[in-house]
């Protein structure tokens, strides 16, 4: 007869059957690894990241190549081969002096980026550096009811980019409590529609330079002799106006469009004006409104940059302008990056809309 030999389990063991048991008990399955949709999710915008990244870096040393050697010829011709042979040795210690300006490489790029950082930093030391050397006059100077002394030294990229993300989220928030009343009013009415509907075809398409003008000539006078940022009041109310009419034309064929079964059941719920706008017709309008939001804050955000230089509201606009205007050797490369910056905050600012918009919204969007 055998006999059973009992084995002492180490507790380890009891613990993966125990949850063994239990996954196998509430069906719980391991998702199966699918290497074909990661390449396609991940892999292919790497490669074609990867394939815009060379193609930019050969049109640059391309164009970087194509500059030096008109220099170099324009040199022998006016000034004679010692001259040109010095030039060309000097372009090839790629010293400070002998620099192209033309279309910069990916490397200068990150350079820049690394310079914009390192200065962050140093200004931020420069403005705690300021606030503690005048904490004390401050305060008796807030004590006496006088202003106090403010750090007044050049902003930081990161500065720059906050400045201009308060102002186009300024103007976003004037737009939407001006477009979306006035569309849904004129949505309501056929007679109003037709009543405006000159009015916003002429006004839309206006340049957001000649919607700049216009609120300066207003913004100025009625701020005359404050001490109110007027750079800054008169910027987000151009972007404002500017990019408003996606949401006031979106806003009003969504609420005219309104499947009339749904105002029928309003009637027959003997709903009044208020309950029939905010429980039925702006609900079944969500989706286009936030199409025009969405299409508003691309806008605004577009526009913004034309609208701070010229404003000279101390933005992305202003500083694109200021660096095109310096000419510095790395001035080319710190534009590029503005220019990344704004493509990157523009997508993410739309995602951001998307995502409230999928919130509050029967109709679910992946967006483009």
């Amino acid at each position: 007869m055998k006999q059973s030999v009992t084995v002492n389990q180490p507790a380890e063991a009891k613990w993966l059957k125990v949850i063994r048991a239990f996954f196998t008990k509430v069906n719980i399955k391991k998702p199966a690894f699918n290497l074909s949709s990661l390449l396609k999710k991940v892999g292919i915008p790497l490669v074609s990241i990867a394939i815009f990244i060379g193609i930019w870096h050969l049109g640059a040393e391309a164009l970087k190549q194509r500059e030096i050697n008109y220099r170099i010829e324009k040199t022998l011709t006016d000034q004679g081969e010692s001259a040109a042979a010095a030039l060309k040795a000097c372009f090839a210690s790629n010293e400070s002096t002998c620099q192209t300006n033309t279309l910069p490489s990916p490397s200068q790029v990150w350079s820049s980026i690394l310079t914009l950082i390192a200065d962050h930093y140093v200004i931020k030391q420069d403005k705690e550096a300021f606030a503690e050397k005048t904490a004390a006059v401050n305060a008796k100077r807030e004590a006496a009811g006088k202003d106090p002394i403010v750090y007044t030294g050049r902003p930081s990229f990161v500065d720059i980019v906050i400045t201009s993300l308060k102002t186009v989220f300024a103007g976003f928030l004037l737009a939407f409590f001006i477009a979306v009343p006035i569309g849904i009013v004129i949505g309501l009415s056929d007679k109003l529609r037709n009543a405006f509907n000159w009015f916003i075809q002429i006004f839309k398409p206006v340049s957001p330079v000649v919607w700049y003008l216009l609120v300066f000539m207003i913004v100025k006078t009625l701020l005359i002799g404050t001490s109110t940022d007027n750079s800054f009041v008169i910027s987000f109310i151009s972007v404002g106006l500017c990019a408003m009419w996606a949401t006031l034309v979106n806003t009003a064929v969504g609420v005219s469009t309104v499947d009339k079964d749904y105002i029928n059941v309003a009637k027959v719920l003997k709903l009044g004006p208020l309950q029939k706008v905010f429980k039925v017709i702006l609900p079944s309008s969500l989706p286009l409104i936030f199409t025009g939001l969405r299409i508003t804050l691309s806008v605004a955000w577009m526009v913004l940059i034309a609208i701070e230089l010229l404003a000279q509201s101390p933005g992305l606009g202003l500083f694109v302008w200021e660096e095109f205007q310096n000419g510095a050797n790395d001035s080319n490369s710190k534009i590029i990056v503005a220019m990344f910056v704004i493509g990157i905050i523009g997508f993410l600012l739309d995602r951001f809309m998307l995502t409230i918009q999928n919130m509050v919204s029967f109709n679910k969007s992946e967006g483009i």
